[in-house]
């Protein structure tokens, strides 16, 4: 049923369009015609000490002698992971390019992480993909899949492989019972760069049932395309996907299961390939004004009405997902990224935008509220004169509800990378920098980060650095973040 002028004009007086909305960040942008500050710890000292001390972050970052990751004073990590160096438990060498991630409860008061590996192409390519398991494998032709890390108590890791076969395996979602749904953000048909199989499928992978693994069915109920990110509303079942592509920009999309279906491990593997219904987007403004795409929104607390417009093709058997839409069809957008469900909405990532948009910026992440079918613009980042200077943030990606309050975000932008925080009304602050320089000391090069997630507990935030591919656990004196 479509959103009324009159359902949306209500429901955006409800949210309040431009103040503190529903969620978990209000404002944010670090650059020219910044509409929030921030926090960073090129503050040097002093300033950033401060801020602590009032109660936003947790100080300046401290240079680590180690080359890798620099953190606030009392904060440390571990590297769980590290691809080329450490095993598997079969022997093999932990693969590399390590992206999306999620954390759970394991048995015996472990914890198990899944570890989705973006490797896109023929293995040859690669000097460490995933291992070729037997009977976790899709397409033995591709380099990607995930791998599954047990944290012990004792410290103690293990890691093997939860899919093998699989291309560039980027983001994904946890599901609410406990499962990871790896995206393949490739969809090369089988024949392409060598594939014996189709890609750009989702991928269930169970952390705690082996067994369950076998035999790697994609799910393509969700449509084929370029894959970012899942999450799923746990109250209404609906899926939200993102798709990380351009030419034209890419969609996000909602997927309703059919009527009477009980959601829970292995369920998906029973549902049929055209099993309920995919639709795109199409937003439009508190005038009734379409939205073609969402760099249109240039204001923190801008709020747009959406409706739901059903995909011709999910399985794209002809002509690509979002080829398949008008100009006036669907609202597009560039760059959609990480996503994460929290605080009874799901958060979406717009990593950039550059002249293949209306708007150029460093950055978006809007907040889709399902009960009220509205995306409201929580984030903003302005376009980075600098890249290279520290303290300034572009490219947002891989993101999680952190539970100290606000959002924790991984950068994939260019030059500096850091991981950082957002309060909810929008200051922001750094937790990591990356500061393995693959480059030279002349023109250094850092990876970006991925995979930010919290241990269930709370009191372990995982983050990956993709290049070469490095697995953090990073602890700390953590505390709620002040609403301010």
């Amino acid at each position: 049923m479509p959103l009324t002028r009159r359902d949306f004009a209500r429901n955006t007086a409800i949210t309040g369009a431009g103040v503190a909305l529903a969620g978990s960040v209000g404002a944010l942008a670090t650059a020219p015609n910044a509409l929030a500050s921030y926090d960073s710890d090129s503050a040097e000292g002093a300033e950033g000490a401060a801020d602590a001390r009032h109660g936003v972050g947790y100080g300046p970052l401290v240079p680590d002698p180690r080359g890798i990751l620099a953190l606030p004073a009392g904060f440390t990590y571990r590297v769980l992971t590290h691809s080329g160096k450490t095993k598997l438990e079969s022997g093999e060498f932990t693969p590399s390019n390590h992206d999306g991630t999620a954390a759970f409860d394991g048995p015996r008061g472990t914890t198990l992480l899944v570890n989705n590996h973006e490797l896109k192409g023929p293995r040859a390519k690669w000097a460490h993909p995933v291992p070729l398991t037997e009977g976790l494998v899709y397409d033995p032709a591709a380099a990607g899949g995930c791998t599954v890390v047990e944290v012990r108590p004792d410290g103690r890791v293990a890691e093997w492989v939860g899919i093998a076969g699989t291309s560039t395996n980027c983001a994904g979602g946890r599901t609410p019972w406990g499962t990871w749904l790896t995206c393949e953000e490739n969809s090369d048909k089988a024949g392409v760069n060598g594939m014996t199989k189709d890609h750009g499928y989702v991928f269930e992978v169970d952390p705690s049932d082996r067994r369950a693994n076998r035999d790697p069915k994609p799910l393509k109920f969700f449509g084929r395309y370029d894959h970012e990110a899942v999450v799923i509303d746990p109250k209404r079942g609906h899926a939200y996907l993102t798709e990380d592509a351009s030419g034209p920009n890419g969609l996000f999309f909602r997927w309703t299961p059919p009527k009477g279906f009980a959601y829970g491990p292995g369920t998906f593997r029973t549902l049929a390939d055209d099993a309920g219904v995919l639709q795109a987007p199409k937003c439009f403004d508190s005038g009734g004004r379409f939205v073609d795409d969402l760099s249109r929104a240039t204001r923190i607390g801008t709020v747009y009405g959406v409706d739901w417009v059903d995909v011709p093709d999910r399985d794209a058997r002809i002509t690509p997902v979002r080829k398949q839409f008008g100009d006036r069809d669907v609202t597009r957008a560039r760059k959609l990224e990480g996503m994460w469900w929290g605080d009874g909405g799901a958060y979406i990532v717009s990593s950039y935008a550059r002249d293949e948009s209306p708007v150029r910026h460093d950055g978006q992440v809007w907040f889709y509220d399902p009960k009220r079918r509205t995306l409201t613009l929580k984030v903003l980042l302005g376009v980075n004169p600098d890249p290279s200077a520290d303290g300034v943030l572009d490219g947002p990606d891989n993101i999680t509800v952190s539970p100290y309050g606000g959002l924790v975000i991984a950068e994939d932008g260019e030059g500096v990378q850091h991981l950082f925080g957002a309060t909810d009304s929008g200051r922001t602050y750094p937790i990591a920098r990356n500061e393995l320089n693959l480059g030279t000391e002349e023109e250094p090069e850092y990876s970006e980060f991925a995979g930010v997630t919290f241990s269930p507990d709370g009191r372990t935030l995982f983050a990956s650095i993709q290049t070469p591919g490095i697995l953090l656990a990073i602890t700390g004196p953590w505390k709620r973040q002040k609403k301010r």
